[in-house]
């Protein structure tokens, strides 16, 4: 009850905050005029009705498309010849004034207003007629093309044609229709035959259609290069008709970093109440459970676990170190707006510490976000999320968002294999952002936010009762406790007339604390981070040639207190990178990168990363990369599954100084892909393949091959990791989607002078998903099948407590199905099911019916650890 009055505080203290005031007005002195002032764009619109809403003037709306201000002031304030003079000191002609050339010239280009002719809503109509095969050949002749072409993708131009449909049915063409993205200053206009060329802009999805005598309108465009539009003879833009479709998951084609972008479409296909649920429909990453008892999942990249993939949340550090076994759960999938997934070592720009790859998070942004979102979802386990998310444009510049989670799970008998252990923890999650954003249209932009995360969890046997049972060997019991500020900022601008040269400073501090307990086990730990990225962008005499350079700070300090023995130390890492991109043409592009940085503990060391592509024929793509990436291992936060076993804790020949007492990891990565696009069926597809090795020239080893005990030491001898992944992507009839994926993994680690298989890890996994979508119905079915895994050695214990040295190969197979209802209010509901053949691991605890003996163990799990599970949901969206 508490936490519902704590959202319904927020909520309210959001609406109040962000509404409105209202003000009366006296108006009977006021006097209202109209006449014209020439402009072109919406960033005209802003800076004529800013400067005129001086001393006295109580409304001013300027009309974009019949260029006329209207106005009520009062003449006892101010004078007109006051208010026309802000106007033309702006920049901006009048029927009776002109602006000095000096100003004008000072305009964004998309301002400049005297090189575009204007048309009149009296001009007489256009005679150029043309029927609708005409259209096709404007399309071809213009080589517009159907294809997935991503927004995101600066190099792209979205092409299409404006007509209007005539007397007689057939269409006739506009010429001079207002063609602009909108908050940006790229837009164009139509030529004699009605056609446009606007070019893609990063960020920007919604194109604006203003012609004179046609009411504005602005449209959604997502993945589309090929448009037809057409006014209605009722003077309002009524019908868009898009050559493709928005797809759900794609690869930024130009970017010689191959990068896919996993869209909100994507998230759709599952519940995705967190993170960790989003890469179900995925088949290059693995999740699963640590263990049998805690409820913490890990990622699995390229074969090796999420401690070697860097994630970030808008290139800003996430979860990491402390928050690496819950990170996964920490954040919404609700919250999420897209996942760009890149397999390989990334960027310089974003630190050093990527080896497997990089999945960065884009939570929702106030200023294009819908005002409310809400999503509820409850499974019969008893597990409940609440989401809701609002957005709120306080001004012209500033903008606003709250995101809120909260789940419940109080179910204590959940139990699906009997062996009187709960599956997963109860418990409650809450946590939010808070998000600011400032955009002054002339190159600043700044972001403000807060977080918060209060978790509690409490987990092991069914019987077990905190109050009675903790520190005990009544029953076996775990409790996790974590807490969670944080706060961020980024401060950008763009240098006016030259958008390639930018400046930006990115700034966040976390405060991460837990108190946890597994059975007589204790860890407390503390950490407290703070980060700092400024990046310098230019280009080296023209844009073919461009760079990125800049400086960061990182500190992290770490208390960790493991059963009454203290582990604590500070690392301090400043650092410098130089990024350089070539592209003068789009058949081949280079980024090459450094980076040197000074750890406070390891001293001196130095980042290269490179990455090609080269597109020989058009549709094929081949991408290399090679790279370096080092990370300090935190051993108890990213193990805490050896905290629900007996074993005792061991750290091989510790050196003073360092982490543990252990080296730094190093890898590196090497890797190349190949993607080729093909038409099916009349259809897209994309094939894809891809092949990436790792290797360690130190990797702290994580040795499981005693049962009584975890040994930490550094790697002596070799570890390394070979993925290969082939996939296909294929619409084979109207609206039915077919992902099928084979992926193969063999990862080696020398283990006390033995190289062996990596252990909880299949070699091999093949992977289907089926998605089909008509008359608002949304049908997801996924399939995996999920090859034999190694299984520690177990031999020495008695026989009731050991497990075969392989694991049986199983398969999973989730599914879906949504409808949207309601055209005013559209909502959408849908019901679900995870595992549905009911596939789980029997014997996930050795010896659980002695917990508190020798044999213990709930850490190597294989499988899902409990059957299966039905789900509904509904999601609410208002714009």
């Amino acid at each position: 009850m508490r936490l519902v009055k704590s959202i319904y505080l927020l909520i309210l203290l959001f609406s109040t905050f962000t509404s409105s005031s209202q003000v009366k007005r006296q108006v009977s002195k006021d006097t209202a005029i109209t006449f014209k002032v020439y402009g072109v764009c919406v960033q005209c619109k802003e800076r004529i009705e800013k400067v005129v809403k001086g001393k006295g003037v109580r409304y001013a709306v300027w009309n974009e498309v019949s260029k006329q201000l209207s106005l009520i002031y009062d003449p006892t304030l101010t004078t007109l010849d006051k208010i026309e003079n802000r106007i033309v000191n702006a920049g901006h002609d009048l029927e009776n004034k002109k602006a000095k050339n000096s100003v004008y010239n000072d305009l964004p280009t998309c301002c400049h207003y005297r090189d575009i002719s204007f048309v009149n809503s009296t001009d007489k109509q256009l005679n150029l007629k043309i029927n609708n095969s005409d259209i096709a050949d404007i399309s071809k002749d213009s080589n517009v093309h159907t294809g997935a072409g991503e927004l995101q993708d600066s190099s792209k131009y979205i092409k299409g044609v404006v007509l209007e449909t005539g007397s007689r049915g057939d269409f006739v063409p506009l010429q001079g229709a207002t063609i602009y993205w909108l908050g940006t200053n790229s837009g164009t206009t139509t030529d004699s035959s009605g056609f446009f060329s606007v070019k893609v802009q990063t960020g920007s999805k919604r194109l604006v259609v203003s012609y004179t005598g046609f009411t504005q309108d602005t449209l959604l465009v997502i993945n589309q290069e090929e448009l037809k539009i057409i006014l209605a003879t009722d003077k309002k833009l009524t019908e868009v008709i898009v050559s493709s479709h928005q797809r759900s998951r794609y690869l930024l084609t130009l970017n010689p970093i191959r990068t896919e972008i996993i869209t909100e479409k994507e998230l759709f296909k599952a519940a995705c109440c967190n993170l960790s649920e989003s890469f179900e429909t995925n088949p290059s990453v693995d999740v699963s459970y640590n263990d049998a008892v805690t409820g913490s999942k890990q990622i699995q990249l390229l074969g090796l676990s999420g401690n070697y993939t860097q994630l970030t949340i808008e290139n800003l550090p996430g979860p990491r170190g402390l928050g690496t076994p819950l990170g996964l759960n920490s954040i919404a999938g609700p919250w999420v707006e897209s996942i760009q997934l890149t397999k390989g070592i990334g960027s310089v720009l974003n630190g050093f510490e990527s080896i497997a790859g990089q999945i960065n998070v884009e939570l929702k942004k106030p200023e294009n976000s819908e005002s409310l979102y809400a999503n509820l979802y409850i499974n019969d386990f008893g597990k409940t999320d609440l989401n809701l998310d609002l957005a709120k444009k306080i001004s012209r510049k500033w903008s606003t968002g709250l995101l809120l989670h909260d789940d419940l799970l109080a179910n204590k008998n959940l139990d699906f294999n009997r062996d009187g252990f709960r599956d997963l923890p109860t418990g409650n999650q809450f946590n939010l952002v808070n998000r600011w954003k400032y955009d002054d249209g002339k190159g600043v932009l700044i972001q403000l936010g807060i977080k918060a995360l209060h978790d509690t969890r409490t987990g092991g046997e069914t019987a077990y009762n905190a109050s009675n049972d903790k520190n005990t060997t009544h029953h076996y019991g775990l409790g996790i406790n974590t807490d969670r500020d944080e706060a961020f900022a980024k401060v950008g601008y763009v240098f006016p007339g030259k958008k390639y040269k930018s400046i930006g400073l990115q700034l966040s501090a976390f405060d991460h604390s837990q108190h946890d307990y597994f059975g007589l086990t204790t860890y407390d730990a503390r950490q407290k981070n703070v980060y700092s990225n400024l990046i310098y962008q230019s280009i080296i005499n023209n844009t073919n040639h461009k760079f990125k350079a800049g400086i960061s700070f990182q500190y992290d300090k770490y208390q960790e207190d493991f059963n009454m023995n203290k582990y604590n130390r500070t690392e301090v890492v400043p650092g410098a990178f130089f990024e350089y991109t070539y592209s003068h043409t789009d058949k081949f592009n280079v980024v090459a990168g450094f980076r040197t940085d000074r750890n406070s503990l390891f001293g001196f060391f130095m980042t290269p990363r490179l990455h090609i592509r080269y597109e020989p024929v058009k549709g094929t793509t081949i991408r290399l990369s090679a790279g370096r990436g080092q990370r300090t291992a935190n051993i108890f936060a990213e193990n805490s599954s050896v905290f629900v076993s007996s074993r005792q804790l061991n750290i091989v020949s510790p050196q003073p100084g360092k982490a543990y007492g252990l080296d730094p990891e190093v890898a590196w990565n090497k890797g190349i892909s190949i993607d080729q696009k093909f038409k099916a069926f009349s259809k897209d597809g994309l094939l894809s393949l891809d092949y990436f090795r790792n290797d360690f020239s130190n990797q702290v080893v994580v040795d499981l091959e005693d049962p009584r005990q975890v040994k930490f030491y550094n790697l002596q001898g070799l570890s390394y990791s070979n993925s290969f992944q082939v996939e296909l992507n294929l619409e084979t009839l109207k609206d039915l989607n077919i992902r099928l994926a084979y992926r193969y993994f063999d990862v080696k680690t020398t283990y006390s002078g033995k190289l062996l298989q990596r252990p909880l890890t299949a070699a091999n996994r093949a992977f289907s998903n089926l998605a089909y979508a008509v008359n608002r119905w949304k049908f997801d079915y996924t399939i995996s099948y999920n090859g034999t895994k190694r299984i520690p050695g177990t031999s020495i214990n008695p026989p009731p407590y050991q497990l075969e040295d392989h694991s049986p190969a199983f398969v999973l197979m989730n599914a879906q199905v949504s409808k949207t209802i309601g055209r005013k209010l559209p909502m959408d509901l849908y019901i679900g099911a995870e595992n549905l053949a009911n596939y789980f691991q029997k014997k996930a605890i050795i010896a659980a019916d002695q917990p508190f003996g020798p044999y213990f163990d709930a850490s190597l799990v294989y499988a899902p650890v409990f059957g299966r599970m039905f789900y509904v949901g509904w999601r609410l969206k208002i714009k």
